[in-house]
């Protein structure tokens, strides 16, 4: 028993419990859950297999993911009938069940999020004439592209990032308030501000939006939509600011 206390205790520290086998080579059995509790009686290492387990049932369901909350959250969600706008339960947070980035990020689609760069494969290519840097194009100033039209559109997107970042550091500041605001309510004494505390909950949101406006504006090519879409925007910003 103490061998195979040891050597469990281990597995399980490691986060390699699940399909874990005898350590004998030539045998292929699997300790059952009720051996496991048989063997470890330590309560912190039983916490952490039960926690594996929950991990692999969680993968194994497609139904089945847990929030996104880059801040940290063990809030399981049922990706069934869940579309824009369910929050998490338990933080609020609004994922995007889609695509790996960690939030939903409407009006910008999927595909918006994914072109911003490649972290998978490292595709190099030329920010003026969007040709692959390799084999034959080594050399930035062998570009044959237009200087006048690179130069747009490098302004382009510097313009469309600043005004993204821009909504993202205010978004900051509204969840920064709001969680300033929670703080005062629970003093004594103190009169009701929950329209104030919600307001800072919808200006948060609306940051939102406008940040992920500016990557759906920067990649959509429709002109005739985009009149209507730039419109909207500039009215949802001017509303904001004043919020």
């Amino acid at each position: 028993q103490p061998c195979w206390r040891e050597y469990l205790m281990t597995r399980i520290e490691q986060n390699m419990v699940v399909n874990c086998t005898c350590p004998i080579s030539e045998c292929r059995a699997q300790p059952t859950t009720a051996f496991i509790y048989s063997i470890v009686s330590s309560e912190e290492i039983i916490a952490k297999y039960e926690k594996a387990l929950l991990r692999r049932y969680v993968e194994c369901c497609s139904n089945l993911t847990w929030c996104t909350n880059p801040q940290g959250c063990d809030q399981i969600l049922l990706k069934d009938g869940l579309g824009y706008g369910a929050a998490c339960s338990k933080c609020s947070w609004i994922s995007c069940f889609n695509c790996s980035f960690p939030e939903a990020h409407y009006p910008a689609s999927c595909s918006h999020m994914s072109r911003m760069t490649c972290a998978k494969c490292n595709h190099g290519f030329c920010w003026r004439c969007l040709k692959p840097w390799r084999p034959n194009h080594k050399d930035y100033y062998n570009c044959s592209a237009m200087v006048s039209k690179a130069a747009w559109q490098e302004k382009r997107f510097q313009d469309y990032n600043e005004r993204c970042t821009f909504h993202h550091h205010a978004r900051e500041f509204a969840v920064s308030l709001r969680n300033s605001i929670s703080s005062i309510r629970e003093m004594p004494k103190i009169r009701n501000l929950t329209f104030v505390f919600d307001a800072c909950k919808v200006l948060e949101q609306a940051r939102k939006v406008l940040a992920y406006s500016c990557v759906y504006s920067y990649y959509n090519q429709d002109t005739e939509s985009m009149d209507i879409v730039e419109q909207q925007t500039e009215s949802l910003e001017l509303l904001t600011n004043a919020l």
